[in-house]
């Protein structure tokens, strides 16, 4: 990817043609061209990763980071060193039982990110049309009644017209960041030439000697995709990209209070793309031709680069594995996610956006799809997949979510039958679930204790009735047009049979 990017800077940047850009990369013009048309940045096929290794020293590293942020503010020879820090744990930090190596190696790489230096001066700095700089802000929203506290919204802000857009999202993950600049490209109906970003974990793996970052292949795919220029401020210097760090604090003044209550995320953040656009209809406050925002945003627009014709794909595709209970987890063990039985200690595929958790088998066939958890959200249980074999097991059922599903007729019934009886009504309500989903075989078993008949037999033939639709048949005419039939008396018995019928001539001899 390096060398890749490298090619379409030389091309799309410094205006090198294909030899030049040959010679000097050392390489056949044919692999130049392929790779200046390239347009289609997405893995071909999305390879499973594996999930993120856990750290013992994982629940004392906020407690290290905070440390030696302090130290910003210490004289040079009164900072920790590892072996300071290794010490305190122990002495202060209670159940610490990581080895020194694993705390040196951590504060090593720790002050590099820091990267402790003097206060220096503000320099004002020229923004030219088509820039844009991205930040995340925190805001509290209600969607559906269920608060999300302290949730995220990306902000992307254009500094030349002072122009700026807000979308909300559950957290700052990839997904997040990903989904929320794609909307937003979209929108404004162009990819800003180059965006400002902070040097958050999401994004940045490492920062290394002369000021350059290593960030993640799935970032930089993003980038070539959409052909921007990713730039990263200083280490703790957020005031570099000022124009949205204080975009960030006026939408959520201006967009986000009072506290949004709302139904749909997706249909909350088109209203607040026309809000931002309402917005942008005043001056800006350093023209001095009184031109609106609004007007100044166009020649951000005219700068921008054209979107791809492919789009991108902004899921993350990862792998998990289940424990006995068919369950699996993530965020290192915060959060957890049901699965089925069928699926207890085995590998489960997973695409995750930024609001679900798609679990696949193996062949990617979709097995369930979950909300997906954020903050003390701590587990997602999906209790039809378990349907199946709670029928085999019918006492479990009082201690499962299915009871709590069932309307209350339908548990009374379900309390009173036999362990046996319950578990043929249960079977059958899995058979009809995978046919037409949960709510209508629930349905169909709740009407038919109401007629009393939850024999299987009746909640088939109820179930067909309902749900099969077939058209009901009027009545036979019995009309003087249908012939009249002759009763014959039958006795239980073969002699009186062939009587009758030798009388009729049916048989001969």
């Amino acid at each position: 990817m390096d060398q890749i990017h490298r090619i379409r800077e030389l091309y799309y940047e410094q205006g090198k043609n294909l030899i030049e850009i040959a010679i000097i990369m050392n390489c056949d013009w044919r692999t130049v061209r392929k790779y200046v048309d390239m347009e289609n940045f997405n893995s071909d096929p999305p390879a499973p990763q594996e999930t993120e290794h856990i750290s013992k020293l994982d629940p004392f590293k906020p407690t290290i980071d905070s440390w030696l942020t302090a130290d910003k503010k210490a004289p040079r020879k009164q900072r920790h060193t590892a072996k300071r820090v290794f010490n305190r744990l122990k002495d202060e930090v209670k159940d610490f039982d990581c080895s020194y190596r694993l705390v040196a190696t951590y504060v090593s790489g720790k002050k590099k990110e820091l990267n402790l230096k003097y206060r220096e001066g503000y320099i004002p700095l020229v923004h030219s049309p088509g820039e844009a700089q991205a930040d995340f802000g925190y805001a509290d929203f209600y969607e559906n009644g269920k608060l999300h506290h302290e949730a995220k919204y990306l902000v992307l802000s254009f500094p030349y017209s002072n122009g700026g857009y807000l979308q909300l999202n559950y957290g700052e993950n990839m997904e997040c960041l990903l989904e929320g600049l794609v909307a937003t490209f979209e929108y404004i109906g162009g990819v800003p030439t180059e965006i400002w970003f902070d040097n958050t974990r999401t994004i940045v793996t490492e920062i290394i000697k002369g000021g350059n970052r290593n960030v993640t292949e799935r970032f930089q795919r993003f980038c070539e995709h959409y052909r921007f220029k990713a730039l990263f401020m200083n280490p703790e210097s957020g005031w570099e990209k000022g124009n949205v760090e204080n975009k960030v604090g006026y939408l959520r003044r201006n967009e986000l209070v009072p506290v949004p209550e709302f139904t749909s995320i997706t249909e909350k953040n088109k209203e607040l793309f026309s809000a931002c656009d309402e917005d942008m209809e005043r001056e800006h406050y350093e023209d001095n031709n009184g031109r609106f925002i609004s007007e100044l945003l166009e020649d951000d627009k005219k700068a921008f680069l054209p979107l791809p014709p492919t789009a991108f794909d902004t899921a993350l595709y990862t792998t998990a594995r289940t424990d006995k209970y068919g369950k699996f987890t993530l965020d290192h063990g915060k959060h957890r996610y049901s699965v089925s039985p069928a699926f207890c200690e085995d590998t489960v595929r997973l695409r995750m956006t930024s609001s679900e958790v798609i679990v696949m088998d193996s062949s990617l066939h979709e097995v369930v799809t979950h909300r997906r958890l954020y903050g003390d959200e701590c587990e997602s249980m999906d209790w039809i997949p378990y349907l199946k074999y709670i029928a085999r097991k019918p006492r479990s059922l009082k201690n499962s979510g299915i009871y709590s599903m069932m309307p209350e007729n339908m548990q009374i019934y379900m309390d009173s039958c036999e362990s046996s009886e319950r578990g043929k009504v249960l079977k059958v309500l899995a058979e009809l679930t995978e046919r037409s989903g949960f709510h209508s075989a629930l349905h169909t078993v709740d009407e038919a204790i109401c007629f009393h008949a939850a024999d299987p037999d009746s909640l088939q033939n109820l179930y067909r009735r309902t749900y099969a639709e077939v058209p009901l048949l009027p009545p036979l005419d019995n009309g003087s047009g249908i012939p009249s039939q002759k009763v014959i008396p039958f006795r239980n018995d073969l002699a009186g049979l062939d009587a009758v019928l030798k009388r009729g001539g049916a048989l001969n001899g």
